[in-house]
Formats: C-alpha cells, sequence, structure tokens
C-alpha cells in the first residue's frame, strides 16, 4: 500500500508560510522526539535561509532519552540552529522556550517591537498544544486527529513575544514511503489515507526488531513469533480483539496496538536515530548523569 496525504489547504499554507518567513525573527519547528527525520519537511528547511530556527523535540517524554539526546547533539552542530527536548504540555519545560527567542533576537523584545516568531511544523506533532501552553490559554485548536489547525493566526504572548500560528504542513510526493509509514504509525498521516492493518503490522515488525522485549512485556508473550502477522494475532488475543467464532479482528488488533504505540503504554520508544557513534555518546553521557 502506497501512503499519499496531501490535503488540499497545505499547498496554499506553504505559499503563506513562504511570505510570512520574510517577516519573522526565529523559527520554531515543531518535531516528534521519536522520528525527527520524518517529521522534518525539507520544504520548510529550505525557506529558512539564515533565519535562527529551534528545533523542538516534543514528545520527548514518549522517546528514548539517550537517542533523542544524540538527536540534540547533532541538531545544534547545523549553523543557527538550537535544538531543545520538550513536551509542549509542560508549562515548565516551555518556559525556557520564551527565553531562547529572545536570545536570538536581541534587537527586539522590546515595548513596540516584539520578537516575532513563527511555529512551522507538519500536523500532530503538537503545534497547537505548544502554543496553548506558552499563551497558557486555548488559543489553536487541537486534537488526536492531524490537520485540525487550517490556517494561520497571530498570537501575542504579551511578554515580549508574538506568534504566528501555522497548518502543519507535508510534503505532496511523499517518495520516502518508510519514512511515510513511520509518520502513520505515529499518527501523523489522515486516517482515510491508511489501512490500519498494513501500519500495524509495519509497526509491529519495527517493535520485534528494536524493542522486542517492549512486546513481551505488554502483551505476556513468553516468545516471540516469526512473522508480524503472528504477532499482531497474538496482541489481539490479549486484546480481546476477536471475531465473532472466535477468529482475531487483525483490523482492531492493529487499531489497538497503534494507539497503545502512540500513547507510550509499551515504554519510550525513538523510531529514528543517528550514527551509533552519536548514540553511544550521548548513552554515555546519560550514565555520568545519573551516577556523579
Amino acid at each position: 500500500m502506497t501512503i499519499k496525504w496531501y490535503p488540499g489547504h497545505m499547498g496554499k499554507a506553504l505559499e503563506k508560510i513562504a511570505d510570512l518567513i520574510k517577516r519573522v525573527d526565529v523559527v520554531i519547528e515543531v518535531l516528534d522526539a521519536r522520528l525527527p527525520v520524518s517529521s522534518s519537511n525539507q520544504q520548510l528547511e529550505n525557506l529558512r535561509r539564515t533565519k535562527p530556527w529551534i528545533k523542538i523535540l516534543n514528545k520527548h517524554d514518549l522517546a528514548d532519552p539517550s537517542i533523542t539526546k544524540a538527536w540534540v547533539k547533532l541538531f545544534e552542530q547545523q549553523a543557527g540552529v538550537r535544538a531543545l527536548p520538550m513536551s509542549s504540555k509542560q508549562s515548565t519545560e516551555t518556559k525556557q522556550l520564551i527565553k531562547l527567542c529572545k536570545l536570538l533576537a536581541p534587537k527586539r523584545g522590546k515595548p513596540g517591537f516584539p520578537v516575532r516568531v513563527m511555529v512551522v511544523g507538519i500536523p500532530n506533532v503538537g503545534k497547537s498544544t505548544l502554543i496553548n501552553t506558552l499563551a497558557g490559554r486555548s488559543m489553536a485548536k487541537v486534537g488526536d486527529k492531524p490537520a485540525i489547525t487550517t490556517t494561520t493566526q497571530l498570537i501575542d504572548l504579551h511578554n515580549g513575544v508574538v506568534l504566528n500560528d501555522t497548518p502543519g504542513v507535508l510534503w505532496p510526493d511523499m517518495a520516502d514511503q518508510e519514512g511515510a509509514y513511520r509518520l502513520a504509525t505515529t499518527g501523523a498521516i489522515g486516517a482515510n489515507a491508511l489501512d490500519y492493518t498494513v501500519v500495524g503490522l509495519f509497526a509491529g515488525e519495527f517493535m520485534m526488531r528494536r524493542y522486542p522485549e517492549m512486546l513481551q512485556k505488554r502483551y505476556k508473550i513468553a516468545e516471540l513469533p516469526d512473522n508480524p502477522t503472528e504477532l499482531m494475532e497474538g496482541i489481539g488475543r490479549c486484546l480481546g480483539c476477536l471475531k465473532s467464532g472466535g477468529g482475531i479482528d487483525l483490523h482492531r488488533a492493529s487499531e489497538a496496538f497503534l494507539r497503545e504505540l502512540r500513547a507510550g503504554k509499551l515504554g519510550r520508544i525513538s523510531f529514528e536515530e543517528p550514527a551509533p557513534d552519536v548514540v553511544e555518546t550521548a548513552v554515555a553521557e546519560i550514565a555520568v548523569d545519573f551516577n556523579p
């Protein structure tokens, strides 16, 4: 199955972003910490030019901490880029973002001259949640479905920072189908554009390779099967996803499995990681942090 999903408003939104970006001081790109590459739109990166760029690795509480630390280390090697792991629902974590925006635009942030910030990203990575947390009130629509925000809006935080909220924008061709399947696994693709069974089997195969112990613990599997179909049958049996007559409903099992995966019920999972040496360094640094 080939995943294709590019709602009509996205093309117009990209044109609007290209125009607005000329008049902002700092760009915040919200990424999913579990898949920072697949959740980054290269079209947005190409619009950047020399603008200070903050990469928010959102939902870091759902991602493997050592791998997230490795991504931060890698991103900050790029000129003009800062990276912050964050949970957009936590106001204590988002406060540092305002300070960083002001630091990156030292000539702004004064009365009558606020720091003009644009928030960009693909659908369902948490842009609207981040904006609502920063504003301290509900300013942007949020939901567990992608493409909730379809128009841009200007939000004054009344602290020297003005935000431009923009719709989530994907790329039209989705040539990287493996990346598209990772996006579908985390909920960034509209449900009408995917087959839950196929995506569930994709995610199950990944978990068998990368985090087998999580599967065994969550679904009480003593020994993992040889293929993802048998795995999904076992998960369906555990979760009670049965057809009349006692057979396993693979669609229901896959949908339930993806819900649990997205909610972090299996554990902290990263679907992408940088080069092994970068990860190894991050693991060592975390070990030092916990063993002073």
